[in-house]
């Protein structure tokens, strides 16, 4: 077994990774860490892409012995896209992963987010929009549901958390690198821009007075809709819901009180997506 190329923690290739965990250092770098076999492969994906049409997205994986065996796939994939692969020492990898049981694998990325004006050029029929999302957690999971449900875009407004924080790139398990997503933009910019696109913008919203399945019935879902998600505790507050063209609550035929972010997410997502495939 070969011997690991990094082992000092002061090694200035790992102290770089490791300040990727501040906000304010990606924020410099425009870089971001992905983490876990699944991110990675996917982030090599993204890159041979991204390569073709100029600067790729993968700069750099550090990998343990161990994971570079169990993942040799990984690994030499990254290598023939001519993306350094570095092995370090389990405690190394450790200090530069975010998360309590590292699996061996860090990719370090650059920022992959596009310009509003960009996804709205693209003509998009779904969109999801977070608009006072807080927990990177749920930014990600949501994303991956948008990313499921076959959404063309995710936007995050400048209330809501960073997209490249290292929970919301775990949450996501690689469908970042799978669709384009915009971040920063004031809510009332996202919803003008997507009506001058000719986009129907629904809040999501439990006390909306449309509900989702009566909207299915009526077939008003299967035009280009973008859906916009709020905050985990309080929801929407009435300025963006005003900006709506609707606001729509999912219906609760049990007795649950209320669907948490993500599973309202993907009910919407998902009739938006299914009333659209029925009319294409």
């Amino acid at each position: 077994m070969a011997a690991p190329e990094l082992t000092s923690p002061r090694s200035p290739r790992v102290l770089a990774a490791r300040r990727l965990a501040r906000r304010n250092a990606r924020a410099k770098e425009r870089r971001f860490l992905a983490e876990g076999p699944q991110a990675v492969r996917e982030a090599v994906v993204r890159h041979r892409a991204d390569a073709d049409a100029g600067q790729g997205t993968l700069v750099e994986v550090f990998a343990t012995v161990e994971a570079a065996e169990r993942h040799a796939d990984i690994v030499e994939a990254a290598r023939a896209a001519s993306v350094p692969v570095h092995t370090a020492s389990d405690a190394i990898v450790a200090e530069i992963s975010q998360t309590v049981t590292p699996q061996g694998l860090v990719g370090v990325c650059r920022f992959l987010d596009s310009p509003l004006s960009d996804v709205l050029a693209a003509r998009p029929r779904l969109i999801a929009v977070l608009a006072h999302v807080r927990d990177p957690g749920n930014a990600g999971t949501v994303l991956r549901c948008a990313d499921a449900a076959g959404a063309d875009a995710v936007i995050l407004t400048d209330a809501s958390v960073d997209l490249y924080n290292p929970k919301s790139v775990r949450a996501s398990v690689g469908s970042l690198f799978h669709l384009p997503v915009t971040v920063g933009v004031p809510i009332e910019r996202v919803v003008s821009g997507l009506h001058e696109a000719g986009v129907r913008v629904l809040a999501a919203d439990g006390a909306g007075q449309r509900d989702l399945d009566a909207e299915l019935d009526a077939g008003r879902m299967s035009g280009p809709t973008a859906w916009v998600f709020g905050n985990e505790a309080w929801g929407l507050p009435e300025e963006t819901r005003a900006l709506a063209d609707e606001v729509v609550r999912v219906p609760i035929h049990g007795k649950a009180e209320s669907l948490n972010l993500a599973t309202a997410a993907a009910v919407c997502l998902y009739a938006s997506a299914r009333a659209q495939r029925a009319r294409s």
